[in-house]
C-alpha cells in the first residue's frame, strides 16, 4: 500500500476556509453558550445568572410555549404533506415518456428563488378582503373572503401552505434521484405476480427509497423547526409584531429573533437557541430510530 506524502503547503490552501469556519461558526457557538447563562442587553457587560434564563423560559414564559406549540403544529403539517406530495409527484414524473426534465426544473424553480421574494408574493396572494388573488377566487365562487394574515385561525395554515409549495421541488428532485436507482426488474417481477400500482408503490418503491426517505424526513424536520423568513415577512405589517395577531404565527426562531434583536435580551435569546437545538436534536434521533426500526 502506497503511503501518502505529507505536504505542509496543503494547509495553506485550507487555512482560509478553516479560519472563516472558526470565526463565524465555532466562536459564535461557544459565545452564545456562555451568553445563555448570563443577562446581557448589548449595552452593558454580561451578568452571570446561571440557569435562570432556562428556568424562566420553561416555567414562566407563556410566549415560548405558544411558539413551541405553533412550531410543532407547523412541523406536523408541513413535513408529512410536503413529503407525501413530493413522493407522489416524483413517482408520477417517472411514468412520463416526455417532458420529465422540464417538469423537474419547473418544480425546482421555487427552491432556487429567494424565500423573501416568495413570501412577498404569497403575502399578496393571501391579502384580505377582495384585494388578494385567493380571496378574489373565493368571491367568484360565492364564498366569503378570509383574512388569512389577520385571523388567528388562518395565519399559520397560510404560512404552511406557502412553505409546502416552496419546498416541494427540492424533495421531488431527491426522490427522483432515489427512484432512478431502483432496478426495473423488481417492478417487472411484481407485475408478473399480479401486483397493482399501489402494491408496487408500497412494497417496492417505498422500501427501496428508505435511505432517501430517512434523509428527506430528517432534513425536512430540521428545516421546519427553524422556519423564520416566511413567518417574519408574512406577519410583518400587521401591527402586532413578529408572529402576527395574538402570536398565532409565532414560531421558536421568530421568538428568538424577537427577544434577541428587537428587545435585545441576548442572554435570554441564546438560551432559547439552545433549547431549540435540543428539540431539533431529539426529534432527529427519534426520526432516525422510528424509520430504521422498520428495516
Amino acid at each position: 500500500m502506497q503511503r501518502l506524502n505529507w505536504h505542509p503547503i496543503g494547509y495553506l490552501f485550507i487555512a482560509p476556509a478553516v479560519v472563516l469556519f472558526l470565526v463565524f461558526v465555532v466562536v459564535p457557538i461557544f459565545a452564545s453558550l456562555f451568553l445563555s447563562f448570563t443577562q446581557y442587553n448589548v449595552l452593558h457587560p454580561p451578568v452571570w445568572v446561571g440557569l435562570a434564563n432556562f428556568l424562566t423560559i420553561i416555567l414562566q414564559d407563556p410566549r415560548f410555549w405558544k411558539a413551541f406549540r405553533n412550531t410543532i403544529f407547523y412541523v406536523l403539517g408541513v413535513v408529512p404533506i410536503g413529503i407525501s406530495l413530493a413522493l407522489l409527484l416524483a413517482v408520477a414524473l417517472e411514468e412520463l415518456q416526455r417532458g420529465k426534465q422540464f417538469f423537474k426544473v419547473l418544480y425546482f424553480i421555487p427552491t432556487v428563488t429567494s424565500v423573501v421574494a416568495i413570501s412577498v408574493v404569497w403575502k399578496w396572494l393571501f391579502a384580505g378582503e377582495k384585494f388578494g388573488l385567493i380571496n378574489s377566487w373565493l368571491i367568484r365562487l360565492g364564498l366569503e373572503p378570509i383574512d388569512w394574515l389577520l385571523s388567528p385561525t388562518w395565519i399559520l395554515p397560510a404560512i404552511m401552505i406557502m412553505s409546502i409549495w416552496a419546498g416541494l421541488g427540492y424533495n421531488l428532485v431527491l426522490f427522483s434521484a432515489g427512484l432512478s436507482t431502483i432496478p426495473q426488474t423488481l417492478y417487472e417481477a411484481a407485475k408478473v405476480d399480479g401486483a397493482g400500482w399501489w402494491t408496487r408503490f408500497w412494497h417496492v418503491t417505498v422500501p427501496m427509497l428508505r435511505p432517501t426517505l430517512i434523509f428527506v424526513v430528517v432534513t425536512s424536520v430540521i428545516a421546519s423547526f427553524q422556519v423564520f423568513d416566511q413567518v417574519y415577512i408574512m406577519t410583518s405589517g400587521t401591527g402586532e409584531g413578529v408572529g402576527g395577531v395574538l402570536d398565532s404565527g409565532l414560531t421558536l426562531v421568530a421568538y428568538l429573533y424577537d427577544q434577541g434583536f428587537q428587545r435585545f435580551h441576548m442572554g435570554y435569546a441564546s438560551a432559547i437557541g439552545y433549547l431549540i437545538f435540543g428539540c431539533v436534536l431529539g426529534l432527529t434521533l427519534l426520526n432516525r430510530r422510528l424509520l430504521k426500526s422498520r428495516d
